[in-house]
């Protein structure tokens, strides 16, 4: 039988042990996790409702009698204002995800070795790795956005029908090589905080634990973000629809020409949901990631073992120094 000194047992995980893993660290340093998570929730969501509240620029206004070349640039506009609008709480969101997911890889490392950490701890030693976590995280989408525009770029110059048509396909065939990169560098990150590696050769180490294994961690990666995402519905539904009935201006507006116009009460109630949700999944998510890099390197390099020594499990050796964590 194999050791278990902490939230997964020492040896090769499924499926419903890596989702357990993940939710049994959160039960198991409820504190720490959501000591980060809520403080990190909380100051994005008033970031972002200030940003929503007096940053957004208005909608721009389609004219529903307009011609087909019309049609085409004010479709253009509202994209362009969308993306003005997106950034913002993207870039609010990148910081806040920064900071959870360098100081959560930290507790749940220790928590494989059953070992608990303070916040404190935790952000000690995941502070030195947040400038190149950083780069790493905005690294990824920037290559996503790039592998698109160079997709549909040929077809959008060509214009026409035919212009049309290699864009589909083009931005298809975008997607897909995104989807595939996204999967196989997605230990990139355990892995620049774990084995403090710098960010080309995280991206290099994460492709290299992935290879042969894509379809299982595309899987599993699919299955957490769609019960993340049923988590987060079943959370901000209630929350949305009491916001909407506080707040009689957000629900008239629902059906105005105009669109809504939420105040307030809409503002803060939901942004109340968007905090607890996030302080739920956003944890079982970083759990999940962290939790396959460590079953990928027991598959791949016996990582069991170290592991197992490191958390003075008898019968495997003495704790080798400073050995307090899954590193390469």
């Amino acid at each position: 039988m194999a050791a278990k000194p902490g939230v997964i047992p020492l040896r090769p995980l499924g499926v419903g042990e890596i989702l357990d893993g993940a939710v049994s660290t959160l039960r198991a340093h409820w504190r720490t996790v959501l000591g980060v998570t809520i403080v990190v929730a909380v100051i994005s969501q008033i970031g972002d409702i200030l940003v929503q509240r007096y940053l957004l620029p208005e909608p721009v206004d389609i004219d529903p009698n307009a011609s087909p070349t019309e049609a085409l640039n004010q479709a253009v506009d509202a994209m362009q204002s969308s993306l003005i609008a997106l950034a913002p709480s993207l870039l609010i969101t990148i910081i806040g995800t920064l900071f959870t997911t360098a100081v959560l890889t930290v507790v749940i490392s220790r928590s494989v070795l059953g070992r608990s950490v303070t916040l404190s701890d935790a952000w000690t030693e995941a502070r030195p790795r947040l400038l190149q976590l950083l780069g790493l995280t905005l690294l990824l989408p920037v290559m996503g956005a790039l592998v698109v525009t160079v997709g549909i770029l040929p077809g959008l110059l060509i214009g026409s029908g035919a212009g049309i048509a290699l864009t589909m396909f083009g931005g298809l065939a975008a997607l897909v090589l995104v989807i595939w990169l996204m999967v196989s560098f997605s230990l990139a990150s355990p892995a620049l905080m774990l084995e403090r590696q710098g960010i080309v050769a995280s991206l290099r180490r994460s492709a290299k634990l992935v290879k042969g294994t894509w379809w299982r961690i595309f899987g599993i990666l699919l299955l957490t973000m769609l019960l993340t995402f049923v988590v987060s519905m079943i959370i901000a539904v209630p929350f949305s629809l009491v916001a909407m009935a506080v707040d009689g201006e957000g629900v008239s507006g629902l059906f105005s020409d105009s669109g809504p116009d939420f105040g307030w009460p809409f503002l803060i109630i939901t942004g109340i949901g968007t905090v607890i949700s996030t302080s739920i999944t956003l944890p079982i998510s970083a759990g999940v990631s962290v939790l396959l890099y460590v079953d990928q390197r027991i598959r791949r390099e016996a990582l069991d073992l170290e592991l197992a020594r490191a958390a003075g499990v008898p019968g495997y050796g003495s704790e080798r120094p400073g050995n307090d964590a899954p590193r390469g």
